[in-house]
């Protein structure tokens, strides 16, 4: 099954404490039906210090939210879209729009 979800495309969060935030697709884990979003399920990581010269840290960074809290935006209207598969005439498979029927990518 193709994945209506995929690495580098805009998406929108449609529910969760991010709701309304848009961002690039920086991995998809099709396993567990997870994806990591730029700027969206922002968490605080403390870094144990390994030594005196290397110390502690705190570091901020995207951890992954589930794929059915995100939607892909339609390039036109730049809000959230459903999207189908259809082929180019080259027969590649490409996502398009339901919204105005522009390929997404």
């Amino acid at each position: 099954m193709l994945s209506r979800i995929k690495k580098d495309i805009l998406v929108e969060v449609i529910s969760g404490r991010d709701k309304g935030k848009q961002g690039k697709v920086v991995a998809v884990d099709r396993k567990h039906d997870l994806v990591k979003v730029r700027g969206v399920g922002i968490v605080t990581k403390h870094k144990k210090a390994k030594s005196q010269k290397e110390p502690g840290r705190i570091t901020k960074e995207e951890s992954f939210i589930r794929t059915c809290k995100v939607m892909p935006v339609c390039p036109e209207s730049k809000k959230p879209c459903r999207v189908r598969v259809a082929r180019t005439e080259d027969g590649k498979k490409v996502l398009v729009s339901q919204r105005s029927g522009e390929e997404i990518q």
